[in-house]
């Protein structure tokens, strides 16, 4: 379709290239477009700037969600399922283009899209763009321009036809995730699937966290998530517990003590973990504290308390035999 239309918004005009399907599609706040997308300079030769196609993976967003660059919500609300559009877009709306696909570019390339950022507002954040690291982003950045993207759409989900990564979930979805995620770690706990339930646990202990950065420290709000957070990072070291990750426990365990240094069970996985990475004096240390707090878990220290004892005492004599060949083989 050659026909070139202007969308009902400033500084834009839309062509066809190739028609979609159905109805516009229905649009709440958290639907989830999934599309590929080119970018073009508005020059004689229609210069790329980027292709999502070269990365092979699909460019999606969230609506509602504040993307960057918030005309292509605009743009993908106006398009039907498999439609093909061309859109030229005035300078009003691609000032943040060239940080928008600095970010993408790191993506694809496997690294933190944040990177070097500090954390500061989004306007204190301007001042430290000196360079994005790409010569072509820096040059849209001195010289804005008005740029064509090239669209096609794939697919529109709902919220609820997709999961949801945590950052996209409002403060009421994320404290309803948490339960039905500790109720599935718990579930793969039975079925000993440990590595499956600790990303359960872990990915609970995320949307806490989230929650808990709006709050300030110690206060009621921030409490009430920790006590929440706790139980969910101790099922998520029992189950690195399982799988021998005990580095991963002493350091969960560790930073859990530095905020409840009254926590029986947290010091019992951290003895564990010490126990399993023969740092006997620490261990020791670790399991009487949890038979000072708690002394119903009186019984099972002393039984780790046993088998620690046993497993140096064999190490030692293992450790003997071993030193005595090398001084043996070097004298001969």
């Amino acid at each position: 379709m050659e026909e070139t239309y202007l969308l009902n918004v400033e500084g834009v005009k839309k062509k066809i290239l190739h028609g979609g399907r159905g109805e516009l599609p229905k649009l709440q706040d958290g639907s989830k477009f999934t599309f590929h997308f080119q970018t073009l300079k508005d020059d004689f030769e229609r210069t790329v700037i980027d292709d999502s196609r070269e990365a092979g993976v699909p460019m999606e967003i969230i609506v509602g969600k504040m993307f960057k660059l918030e005309i292509w919500e605009t743009l993908l609300s106006s398009m039907r399922i498999g439609e093909v559009a061309e859109f030229w877009c005035d300078i009003i709306h691609t000032g943040m283009y060239a940080l928008v696909s600095r970010g993408m570019r790191r993506i694809a390339e496997g690294r933190d899209p944040l990177e070097g950022q500090k954390h500061r507002c989004g306007m204190g954040n301007m001042f430290d763009y000196h360079s994005t690291g790409y010569d072509d982003l820096d040059e849209l950045q001195r010289t804005p321009q008005p740029l064509i993207f090239i669209m096609e759409l794939f697919r529109v989900e709902d919220p609820s036809a997709y999961k949801r990564d945590t950052w996209a979930m409002s403060k009421e979805e994320k404290l309803a995730a948490v339960p039905v995620l500790h109720s599935e770690g718990n579930r793969l706990v039975l079925r000993r699937e440990f590595a499956q339930a600790a990303a359960k646990y872990q990915e609970a202990v995320i949307c806490l966290r989230n929650l808990q950065a709006k709050e300030k420290p110690w206060e009621d709000g921030w409490l009430k998530l920790e006590n929440l957070v706790t139980p969910l990072v101790l099922n998520y070291c029992q189950c690195q517990l399982e799988l021998g990750e005990y580095y991963e426990v002493l350091e969960h365990t560790t930073e859990l003590l530095q905020k409840h240094n009254d926590n029986a069970k947290a010091y019992f996985k951290r003895a564990k973990a010490h126990a399993a990475v023969w740092n006997e004096r620490e261990a020791r240390e670790d399991f009487q504290r949890v038979a000072h707090l708690d002394p119903s878990m009186a019984a099972a220290v002393k039984k780790e308390l046993k088998q620690l004892g046993e497993r140096m005492r064999k190490k030692h004599v293992e450790d003997r035999k071993r030193y005595q060949g090398l001084f043996q083989s070097s004298q001969g």
